[in-house]
Formats: structure tokens, sequence, C-alpha cells
């Protein structure tokens, strides 16, 4: 029974290292854009529109 235990303990630390590679591999590529100074501008931009639709798509979605 202390194996199960064990081994159920070990799952949130494995969750949050996954989640965590998880983030760094999709945010690899727009950090390398944000190294190629033509990009910068450009990735910022589209960035803040994404964080601003999805705010307002979420807003309207509770009813805010």
């Amino acid at each position: 029974m202390n194996d199960f235990w064990s081994n159920i303990s070990r799952y949130p630390r494995f969750f949050i290292s996954s989640v965590t590679g998880l983030v760094f591999i999709i945010l690899t590529p727009l950090r390398n854009l944000l190294k190629i100074e033509k990009f910068r501008f450009l990735t910022l931009i589209s960035f803040l529109i994404f964080i601003t639709l999805l705010y307002f798509v979420i807003a309207k979605m509770t009813g805010i």
C-alpha cells in the first residue's frame, strides 16, 4: 500500500514538470522571433492583439 501512495504523490510533480516543459517548447519560437529586430514589433503587436481578443471573448462568455 505504501508503494501506491508514493506513486500517487509523484503525479503532481510529473504534471507540473510536463506543463512547464510544454510551455517552454511552445514559447521558444516566439523567443527566437524576438531576437530578429524586423519581427520584434510584429510579434509584440500580434501578442497584444491575441491577449485583447482573448479577454473580450472570455468577457462575453461570462457576461461581464
